[in-house]
């Protein structure tokens, strides 16, 4: 499983390419980007998909020098259990 950039998401593709996942965002303002949505397929789930995903927005974020305001359910549990993440929560 391959995680792939779009325009303003992140995506899971399999060996064949087919679509197994993603995790969309957009940017609020200068300093933020909001996360709006993850979903992994439910033949990929329990894998840990969905916080590899929140991964590579996290690192983009903070590549970026930006904070992440998490309107995804998912993205805001992450943000609030995960030490390293701490800092990147708007």
């Amino acid at each position: 499983m391959e995680i792939k950039k779009g325009e303003n998401r992140f995506y899971l593709a399999d060996e064949q390419g087919k679509e197994a996942g993603e995790i969309t965002y957009y940017p609020s303002d200068d300093n933020t980007l909001t996360v709006d949505h993850t979903f992994v397929s439910d033949e990929y789930r329990g894998h840990n998909y969905a916080a590899k995903l929140v991964k590579a927005v996290v690192q983009q974020a903070r590549e970026e020098g930006k904070k992440i305001i998490p309107v995804c359910p998912y993205v805001k549990k992450e943000l609030d259990r995960r030490e390293e993440y701490k800092d990147m929560q708007y």
